[in-house]
């Protein structure tokens, strides 16, 4: 087995830099495009069956460009960089065009395939600093990650207030788009540019290493197929590494399935929430929102790399446990605060969530998933993101409006009980350890 070397912090910053343009497109998707949609004339209860397009281009394209790049080496682009750079584009086209959509289904259309590409770029990043860090590196790496995770979300939301102060006087700027406000434009033009620089960066900072010689050879083992038998393998090797999957991503599908689903609740309803407990209109409620979102994110990133000592005391498991509840907790708190500034002190709770969220799972799911096999299985531990995604999509509305009331309050406190069960269940995982010489799995009989 290829021994990797320990890569400096300059070289793990420069190596994570590109996820802050992803982040800042899914930053922009978390807090102005509900608004967006409720600017063309959505309801409340249309939102989760609007935002369909995430949790389905999520489950597929993650974990089919997954099992192709695990599949892929170029001496010249490498194994990952050709799907982030691809995907990328196609983020910063969309991102470029979504404030202009004259109609709801135009704007519903460009969310599809800005998903597509940011689902094509997230995918190979996350396998990709699995590839380049030993096993001791992996946690501050991902931790790394979730860093820019927090600095991407920042900067898009606090380019929402931040323009709607500067240029909040004009809401229009065409008669094909009176509803959405000209401020809101800026945003999506540097999220555009944002989306392919600081994947260049990384790209041109970081070079991949080369798989070894029995890898190599499987690959081209693989090239040599009919084209018809390599259409087929990527959904052969998803078939078979969810066969072969460890119990610890069994359970932790289980954590995912509440964390997840009360995640897009809060990301779809914490503007229109503030309509609700604060008598805010649209406007007001998005920027209130952006700067909520701004502060749990500028949290993330304060929190993000003092999270790895914490994991490397008391165990991966513990905080990320920990963290959950912390969530709940925030979700449970903001309907009842009628000060503006006050709903920061929940929203730092829920930063410290977000961290340990975006890396701890990710650095104990690479520890045990083999090397060929890492582009794949991360996309599984994606799919486990986007169906309870889907499901949320596809339940939620009736649920807010024949049990909730129609309420974006009672939906947010609902997440914050969703977030409390995902902590209970999240006591139940087990790290599991792979043996030196046989590379089985091993669960120890206490927790991780």
């Amino acid at each position: 087995m290829l021994k990797k070397p320990n890569l400096s912090f300059w070289q793990i910053f420069n190596m994570n830099v590109g996820f802050l343009g992803i982040q800042f497109s899914f930053g922009l998707q978390q807090t102005a495009v509900n608004p967006i949609f409720s600017f063309l004339g959505a309801h409340h209860e249309d939102l989760p069956l609007l935002n369909l397009a995430g949790p389905v281009t999520g489950l597929i394209i993650q974990p089919i460009i997954g099992a192709i790049s695990d599949k892929t080496w170029s001496p010249r682009w490498g194994r990952r960089k050709p799907f982030f750079l691809i995907g990328a584009l196609i983020g910063s086209l969309c991102l470029f065009a979504f404030p202009f959509s004259p109609t709801l289904w135009f704007a519903v259309g460009l969310l599809w395939i800005l998903d597509v590409g940011n689902n094509m770029a997230m995918e190979p990043y996350r396998a990709f600093v699995g590839d380049k860090l030993p096993n001791k590196q992996l946690s501050f790496g991902y931790q790394m990650q979730s860093l820019f995770v927090g600095a991407g979300i920042v900067l898009a939301n606090a380019s929402i207030f931040l323009f709607q102060d500067w240029f909040g006087g004009a809401e229009t700027v065409s008669d094909t788009a009176k509803a959405i406000p000209q401020w809101l434009y800026y945003s999506f033009f540097i999220g555009a540019i944002l989306s392919v620089g600081t994947i260049l960066w990384s790209v041109l900072k970081t070079p991949e290493i080369p798989p070894s010689h029995d890898g190599l050879k499987e690959i081209e083992e693989h090239n040599a197929l009919p084209l018809l038998e390599r259409i087929k393998t990527p959904f052969k090797e998803i078939t078979s590494a969810i066969k072969d999957m460890s119990k610890f991503m069994w359970i932790l599908s289980g954590v995912y399935l509440f964390q997840w689903y009360a995640l897009f609740v809060y990301w779809q309803f914490i503007s229109p929430m503030f309509e609700e407990s604060m008598g805010f209109d649209k406007s007001q409620a998005l920027s209130q929102a952006a700067k909520m979102n701004t502060t749990y994110n500028l949290s993330t990133i304060i929190f993000a790399l003092a999270l790895v000592p914490l994991a490397l005391k008391f165990g991966g498991k513990k905080v990320y446990v920990f963290s959950l509840f912390l969530t709940g907790i925030a979700m449970l708190s903001i309907p009842f605060i009628q000060d503006p500034l006050l709903v920061i002190l929940p929203m730092i709770l829920f930063g410290i969530g977000w961290a340990a969220m975006m890396g701890i799972p990710y650095s104990m799911v690479s520890k045990i998933v083999p090397q060929k096999r890492r582009g794949v299985y991360m996309g599984i531990l994606n799919m486990m993101i986007v169906i309870p995604m889907g499901i949320q999509t596809v339940t939620f509305g009736p649920i807010v409006k024949n049990l909730l009331n129609s309420s974006a309050v009672n939906a947010i406190l609902l997440g914050g009980v969703f977030f409390i069960i995902a902590g209970v269940l999240a006591l139940r995982l087990k790290q599991p350890k792979v043996d030196a010489e046989s590379g089985n799995i091993i669960f120890p009989e206490g927790g991780y």
